[in-house]
């Protein structure tokens, strides 16, 4: 009869398969148990939205009854999010940090980003959205949130008191915006110097709290606001959306150059708005080019635009409508990817101006 030890070497060499490594190389092992043909493993997904644990739980039933027939294996399944907990360096208690950007505007960025934070919220993480288009905030009215953030007195671990601001709560997923600080149809009229300072005050100065996904929701293009973030806090990696068409991957392969030269990973690229009008399957195929992961397809659905124009994001995640499960695909792949990240290169990315 195997022991505990052994049980755990037999469980250790089976192949996790979206990263192609085995459970002992991931330390996804918590315990094992035996105690004559009784046996337990416990096991520990890297994040509560991995993608197939049933297909994990056969793998390993399968690889033990193989080799040791006798024992009855209880397969325990539980999830804790893990990170490179790069925002410790700015007095940041969140795992992961997310960007999620686009070469251009009116590709429905914005609308990946609050999809994205409210479907891994729906899995049961810990999540923050963070709103980086100063110019353009979106995400009060998307996620059907308004008023303004408090202020809280706290104390940090050196004993110095200070003032934080108290994010926004919207079903759970905790906002942050200058859409919360202006009157609606107010235009923002800021150079770069201040655009600098209001994010790094939306990361620094928000009471965030433990979070395992902080989401931001980058304005289009290349320029301050991706390089503001890079160098405040090490990003977990990026997400790049883009529709179709030929002209939007131009710029979308523009951004894709650009987190490579301040080293920031690429978790992949979104294709959103696939359907007849815009095409399919040209994201992918350039995706294929870049040896870039593909995150999945988005269609163009009017059901996203009503739930987006009612402020319905969540509800959106949680009721059957056309387009549930390839968002919640979308976010899967998401969280998978930031754990393939973090089992590459365990250290935060560094900035790298060129």
């Amino acid at each position: 009869m195997p022991t505990a030890e052994q049980l755990r070497m037999l469980v250790s060499n089976v192949v996790e398969p979206f990263t192609e490594r085995p459970l002992g190389d991931l330390n996804m092992i918590r315990d094992t148990f035996v105690n004559g043909t009784d046996a337990r493993v416990r096991i520990e997904l890297p994040t509560p939205a991995y993608p197939d644990s049933k297909k994990l739980e056969a793998l390993i039933r399968q690889r033990i009854q193989f080799a040791a027939p006798e024992l009855q294996p209880r397969i325990e399944i539980q999830s804790t999010v893990r990170g490179k907990d790069t925002g410790g360096r700015i007095g940041l208690n969140i795992h992961n940090v997310i960007a999620v950007g686009s070469g251009k505007g009116g590709v429905g960025k914005s609308t990946v980003a609050a999809a994205l934070a409210c479907g891994l919220h729906s899995f049961g993480c810990r999540v923050g959205l963070m709103d980086a288009d100063v110019y353009g905030p979106s995400i009060p009215h998307m996620m059907n949130a308004d008023g303004r953030p408090g202020a809280q007195e706290v104390t940090d671990d050196q004993g110095n008191k200070m003032m934080r601001m108290e994010p926004i709560d919207a079903n759970g997923v905790k906002l942050m915006s200058m859409g919360f600080f202006i009157e609606q149809g107010q235009s923002v009229v800021w150079r770069g110097p201040m655009l600098h300072k209001a994010l790094t005050q939306f990361l620094k100065d928000t009471q965030w709290g433990e979070l395992d996904y902080l989401i931001i929701d980058l304005p289009p293009g290349t320029g301050d606001v991706s390089l503001t973030l890079a160098q405040q806090v090490g990003l977990a990696g990026a997400v790049v959306v883009c529709t179709p068409q030929q002209v939007a991957l131009l710029d979308a392969i523009k951004a894709v150059d650009m987190y490579q030269k301040v080293n920031v990973p690429i978790l992949g690229f979104v294709e959103n708005m696939t359907g007849e009008i815009f095409g399919r399957g040209g994201v992918q195929k350039v995706a294929q080019e870049l040896k870039i992961p593909f995150l999945g397809e988005i269609p163009l659905n009017a059901c996203i635009r009503e739930y987006g124009d009612r402020g319905q994001m969540m509800q959106m995640l949680l009721e059957e409508n056309p387009a549930r499960e390839d968002l919640r695909r979308v976010c899967q792949n998401v969280a998978m990817q930031v754990f393939r990240e973090l089992v590459k290169s365990p250290t935060g990315p560094v900035l790298e101006i060129l």
